[in-house]
């Protein structure tokens, strides 16, 4: 289970870092969110995976991975259908690939890559709790 959690924390920090670019991108370009998609951002995209990964390090492993993999997997949904799917100022096709632009296709992208591994390692870590209980 450390190198679990080890994982998780890696990909948690990589993802903050992301957040913080393209949310840099988002305020340079820009590109601004209504009140309920800044309350979403702040809430699921940047503490959850954090709370979540403090608690992977402590007795509530369980609950730790539970919130790992429904944050980021509720990050990747908003993320794919706002930069990818719906039409509107968020979307990737409305953001030219010059200047701050670059910084925004980028984190975009790589923000639905750590979403996608911070999935797998919470579906890990629950799999492996899980086979844990079984066997004790």
């Amino acid at each position: 289970m450390q190198r679990i959690i080890r994982y998780a924390t890696i990909t948690v920090i990589i993802h903050a870092i992301v957040v913080v670019l393209h949310g840099l991108a988002h305020e340079k370009i820009p590109v601004p969110l209504s009140g309920l998609q800044s309350l979403f951002v702040g809430s699921i995209i940047v503490l959850a995976p954090i709370a979540a990964m403090i608690l992977l390090w402590t007795p509530f492993q369980q609950v730790g991975s539970w919130l790992l993999l429904s944050s980021m997997a509720g990050a990747i949904l908003f993320g794919v259908y706002y930069h990818f799917i719906a039409i509107s100022p968020d979307h990737i096709s409305q953001i030219p690939f010059a200047g701050w632009g670059i910084l925004f296709h980028i984190t975009a992208i790589l923000l639905f890559l750590t979403e996608g591994v911070g999935c797998g390692i919470g579906a890990w870590a629950l799999t492996t709790l899980q086979h844990r209980e079984q066997v004790l």
